[in-house]
């Protein structure tokens, strides 16, 4: 870049909590693995075996609350990150864990929900959840047993915030996109929104993609994250 950068989107994915435990959904002996995404990722699996939907996020939810899961050097770059920039700074996470907020990032959206959350059938409102769910948790609001859903974007629904997104992606001068693949609709198009306004576009992975960013850092995310955002705060 030419120039220090005023207004910055970060995109991450799960390439950043992986180094924390957490399995990601593409690998090939990860957590999803034995799970067709049919059966534990979209609203039909969900009407069909909802006892396989409920035991298999609260599994996913039991393994991050475990004392191995915690927050890397990656995700606490970007908090440091966040509280020393000047300028606008947002973070998109595709990721449903909650390690950014355990490492203390703030301006941060969700956008395939979150784990330790959960959501009324009929309401559609959000609570907090720590525990297992399943058809004997009594929604908060309805007071009805069994009329709650992990609170996840499944495929064919709608990621969440995506007006917020695309009005910082359309305002932004740099774009980082962190250990992701970057191929899944509506992600994949970030880069090309941020390109579109004359963005700077940076992609930090593990490995390379092919993907038509303007510039490229690969390695493991807990050293090229610390090592990127630290030689920005210094231009």
């Amino acid at each position: 870049m030419s120039k220090s950068p005023q207004s910055i989107v970060v995109l991450s994915g799960a390439g950043i909590s992986a180094e924390s435990g957490i399995e990601t959904f593409r690998s090939e002996d990860g957590l999803w693995a034995n799970h067709p995404v049919d059966e534990v990722a979209t609203p039909e699996g969900f009407a069909r075996n909802p006892s396989l939907v409920y035991e298999f996020y609260n599994m996913r939810r039991r393994q991050l609350l475990s004392d191995k899961i915690r927050p890397n050097a990656a995700h606490t770059a970007l908090a440091k990150f966040e509280h020393e920039f000047p300028g606008s700074f947002l973070l998109v996470t595709q990721n449903i864990d909650n390690l950014h907020e355990r490492a203390g990032s703030q301006n941060l959206l969700h956008m395939h929900g979150e784990l330790l959350k959960m959501r009324c059938l009929n309401s559609k409102m959000v609570f907090d959840i720590r525990k297992d769910i399943g058809f004997d948790t009594h929604c908060r609001c309805c007071r009805s047993p069994g009329n709650v859903r992990p609170h996840i974007v499944w495929f064919g629904e709608m990621p969440f915030h995506m007006q917020q997104i695309n009005s910082a992606l359309q305002s932004c001068d740099l774009f980082v996109a962190i250990g992701t693949s970057g191929n899944v609709y509506p992600a994949s198009g970030f880069y090309q929104t941020a390109k579109i306004r004359k963005a700077h576009t940076v992609e930090l992975n593990l490995e390379e993609t092919g993907s038509a960013f303007d510039s490229h850092v690969y390695g493991p995310a807990t050293e090229v994250v610390p090592a990127y955002f630290e030689a920005l705060l210094a231009t």
